[in-house]
């Protein structure tokens, strides 16, 4: 049984709802090592959460965050696409030694459990959608080559060395608490609450596959608590271009929405959406909260927050 987790990252927009989510339970005790780089401590219950200020390339911060620890959520990461293109250096700094450190400390003090986050589209590439876990990798951005790297090492220590592990792979995430994410619904609406027009790169085609905050991480609490091995597509299963989200949130905010339509940016993969069978056959995945309700939710959140 799980009683002791780690959080990585935790004190970023998935990991303060994970928190919440894992302390509401009552069993189990909760863990964040976050360097708040991006995230924020004051965003945790921190009467409920044990937090701790550290850097997965750091060992010694590593390995006091793991002591005791009976499963892992690895969710610290630069996760930014086009920033990994800019400083691709960075990116593997980041995601590729801190995660094999995470493991490597994690294989030492035997821990038995590692659920990592993964991403579909960056590691797949440019391909004919839906896409699946039994697709050929064809990272497109330093970014997605870092999660192909997380994936493989997982897998190798999970055959090696018996540490239990799965990578998830999230589609967009977006929900309430994520004013600093730099997610396009996100982003949307806070230009929304300025009042200012929204800028979209390339003609609104494009199109991603939308899953609530709050699916996630029922989907995440189902993995720590299986013995599910490999990587799981988490979506909702069906892809939304810009232009029909754009409506959606006309509709939600009840707004006239201005945008403006630019060039499409180089390396980013136009449509992508997934398929979920794997992990609903697997982890009971069955996301239920619709992009319409979701969105509501989201702009109410917003909107209390102010401009």
């Amino acid at each position: 049984m799980v009683t002791n987790v780690l959080i990585t990252g935790g004190a970023g927009f998935i990991g303060r709802h994970l928190a919440d989510h894992l302390v509401q339970r009552g069993d189990v005790a909760v863990t964040v090592i976050d360097n708040e780089s991006l995230g924020d401590r004051r965003h945790l219950d921190l009467d409920r959460v044990r937090f701790l200020a550290g850097d997965l390339r750091n060992r010694d911060d590593l390995r006091t965050a793991l002591a005791g620890q009976d499963a892992v959520v690895h969710l610290a990461a630069d996760t930014r696409v086009m920033d990994s293109i800019e400083n691709p250096a960075f990116n593997f700094d980041n995601n590729v030694i801190g995660t094999f450190n995470l493991l490597e400390l994690s294989r030492e003090l035997g821990i038995r459990r590692v659920v990592a986050a993964s991403t579909g589209g960056a590691i797949l590439g440019d391909v004919t959608p839906p896409v699946h876990e039994e697709m050929a990798p064809r990272p497109t951005s330093p970014y997605g080559a870092s999660k192909l790297m997380l994936e493989g090492y997982l897998s190798a220590f999970s055959a090696s060395y018996g540490l239990s592990g799965c990578a998830l792979r999230f589609s967009n995430i977006y929900g309430p608490r994520s004013f600093h994410k730099g997610s396009v619904v996100a982003a949307f609406y806070k230009k929304l609450l300025a009042g200012e027009s929204l800028e979209v790169f390339g003609d609104g085609s494009q199109a991603r596959d939308y899953l609530y905050i709050g699916d996630l991480v029922e989907a995440i609490w189902a993995a720590v608590d299986s013995d599910a091995e490999g990587a799981f597509q988490l979506g909702s299963g069906r892809p939304t271009t810009i232009n029909e989200l754009l409506d959606v949130m006309r509709t939600v905010t009840g707004r006239e929405i201005e945008v403006a339509y630019g060039d499409f940016r180089p390396g980013e993969v136009r449509v992508t959406w997934c398929q979920v069978d794997k992990a609903r056959a697997a982890l009971g995945f069955d996301p239920t909260t619709s992009l319409e309700e979701g969105l509501r939710q989201t702009w109410e959140w917003f909107q209390s927050q102010g401009s």
